[in-house]
This record gives C-alpha cells, structure tokens and sequence, in this order.
C-alpha cells in the first residue's frame, strides 16, 4: 500500500504538472485541475488515500507560486520514478490518523507497528510517510499544541565564525573539532561504488551493492546529525544569545570550489538547530549580516585591515594597537559585540539588525515526532 501510494503521488503530480504546461501553451491560461479529475479515468487512483493526491495537488500549486514570487526558483520538474524522494502526505479526519498501543493508524493501511520517538501531547495534524533508500520507512507527525516560551535576560553572549576545517570557532577560542566523517569515509565509499558498478544491470547481486552503498552513507548522515544536536545542545544551555553570520552555504561551495568540505560540516544544519533550541529556552539566535567585515576588524581599538580578505592570511598584527589576531578568534568576537550591538536596539525576539534585515527565529508552532515503521523480516 505504501509503494501503490508514491507511485499514485507521484503519477497525478506528473500528470496535473502536464496537463497545466499543455493548456498554458494552447490558452496562455492557467488551468486549475484537482485529482479528482482523473479518477474516473484512472480508477486505480481509488485505491489509495484521496488526502494523498490532494497534498500532491497543493504541492505543485506550491511550486508554481514559488516559480512566479521568489527569486532563484526554478519552474516545477516531473517526479522521477527512480530519483524522487518516496514520501506522501496524508490529513488527520475524525480520527483517522492516531496512535494506540505502539501502533498508529494510517488511512487505507490500517495499524503498523511503529518505535516511537518520544511521547506527544496535542492534536495531530497530519503525517508524512517516507521510504528511505535503505527501505525503512519513517512517519512524520504534525502536533499542533499550546506552549508558553519563557523570557531569559540576555547575559551570556557567544560568537561563532565559520571554520570549514572545525565547523566553528568562539569568541572564546574554542574550537568545535569536527571528525570530518564524510573524509574518514571516502576511501570505503569509493570501493563500494566501485563493486556496484561492476555489477550487471538488474541484477540482485547489484541490488544488494546499491543497499551496501546507501547505508553507508546513511551512517554518515546520521553521525553527523547526531554531532550537530550534542553541539548545538551544549550551546543552548550554555549561553544566552548565540552570535552568528547570515552565510549562504550554497553560493560559498559553488564560488570557492570548496564543495565537498561545506557540505562535510553542515553548519546551516547546526544555525538550524541552534535556532529552534534557543527558542524552546526562550534565548535568541543573533544572525549579523554576512557583509559585516569581523574578520578585517581589530577588536580592541576597530582599526579595519583590508588585507585579511585573503583567505591564506590566518594571523595578523593589527598596525594601530599592535595586537597579534588570531583570524578566526577575531572574527568571533567581533560577531559577539556586534551581536550584544544588534540585541540592544532591538526588543523582544525580533527586530532589524545592522543592515536593516530581521533577525530570524524557527517559531515552533508544532512537535514534530519521528516514529520508525518496525518492518518485518522477509520470508527465506
């Protein structure tokens, strides 16, 4: 019922996505279509979730709106079979979506066995179903519930510069030391890669190469996840307000050919976190403008060196007070006063920072809970 589902998703995604290209190119209209068009011509559509097709549906208006809005978006791209990301989205209704006895509900599947997460309080709202390419199954569930944040006084700041060997360093000179695991996999993952190219087409000994080869990476994944919460924890009940740069990881990997490195570290995925955690403690996330020079400043008298734009420059001696800055330290407490700057002209958890652009903060208006679908173990 699971694999029916994506394929139905993703087939009446397609199919509504072509059907608005072919009517825009005829009538120079937009053409307004539900899946409920297509189910007397394909009656197998009857035969999964109709919340499904529906949550296909406002999906691609999603990605039409983003098309025409925003900057940098491309126009929405067929679902492929094999390369698409196996999930669905299905409404809670009356009922239909709930959790009894280590098993939840889902419509048109019935009860499965799930490990649940963590215990959840609140209406539930919706569930996202998803395969993994190492053929587990997860259940994502949407909480809506009441929460009062507590106000804290902003004492303790901290600032982290970037460090694309370290993840980051602080104001106080530490340095965050990460492992690195996608590096200390390479060599492995390029001997698994290359026995499954080997491997004839079809095959199940190919099959069984690919699995060895995602769930490799599928530990990486989830060893950096795991290195990214117990930093971004320590930090959260550590400090008050935690200073950082709006830095677009993207663009730096593509410009600087340091591709493989920025993704390694994930540190968008550390501001992520940093951000939602800060929020349930009721502190503040700082993000100080990615323009700012903090690492060109002297934090001791503000003399500004154009020179240490060269990235090759680590140390340098300021020539005013005559100083010896370590870059990296430098850059961090400059983001720490600048930050402690931003806080005092702004009230509350938002406001505009230097450059005249809010200061963001994740809003957590629902729980999500992961629950692992238990699967059994096929028949010999």
């Amino acid at each position: 019922m699971f694999a029916k589902t994506f394929g139905c998703v993703r087939f009446i995604y397609n199919l509504m996505l072509s059907d608005k290209i072919k009517h825009y190119q005829q009538t120079r209209k937009m053409l307004s279509v539900t899946p409920a068009k297509y189910k007397s011509q394909y009656e197998w559509l009857k035969e999964v979730d109709s919340l499904a097709l529906t949550n296909a549906q406002l999906n691609l208006q999603t990605a039409y709106k983003n098309f025409f809005r925003k900057k940098r978006v491309g126009f929405p791209k067929y679902k492929s079979k094999k390369k698409s990301r196996k999930r669905y989205t299905t409404n809670n209704q009356h009922g239909s979506i709930r959790i009894e006895d280590g098993k939840i509900k889902l419509p048109k599947v019935g009860y499965v066995k799930i490990v649940q997460h963590r215990p959840m309080t609140g209406i539930i709202k919706s569930v996202t179903v998803e395969q993994t390419p190492t053929n587990k199954y997860y259940v994502s569930i949407l909480v809506e519930y009441e929460n009062q944040v507590p106000e804290v006084e902003l004492h303790r700041f901290i600032g982290l510069d970037y460090s694309m060997h370290d993840l980051y360093v602080t104001s106080e000179g530490e340095r965050a030391n990460y492992p690195r695991y996608l590096r200390r996999h390479e060599r492995k993952l390029a001997r698994l890669c290359r026995w499954h190219s080997r491997r004839k087409l079809g095959s199940q000994n190919r099959e069984r190469m690919r699995l060895r080869v995602c769930l490799e990476y599928e530990k990486i994944s989830n060893q950096r996840i795991d290195y990214l919460h117990k930093k971004s924890y320590h930090l959260a009940e550590e400090y008050d307000a935690i200073c950082i740069e709006t830095l677009n990881m993207r663009t730096m990997s593509r410009l600087l050919r340091f591709g493989k490195s920025v993704s390694d570290n994930s540190f968008g995925k550390l501001r992520e976190m940093l951000s939602y955690k800060l929020y349930y403690r009721g502190k503040r996330l700082i993000e100080v403008d990615k323009w700012y020079p903090s690492s060109q400043l002297c934090h001791k008298c503000g003399y500004r060196n154009r020179k240490v734009k060269d990235l090759r420059i680590r140390n340098w001696k300021c020539p005013s007070c005559g100083i010896e800055h370590n870059r990296d330290v430098n850059a961090a407490i400059n983001l720490r006063e600048e930050g402690k700057r931003i806080a005092a002209t702004t009230v509350g958890h938002t406001g505009s920072n230097a450059c005249g652009e809010g200061v963001r903060h994740y809003d957590p208006y629902e729980e999500i809970a992961h629950s692992s679908m238990k699967q059994e173990a096929p028949a010999s």
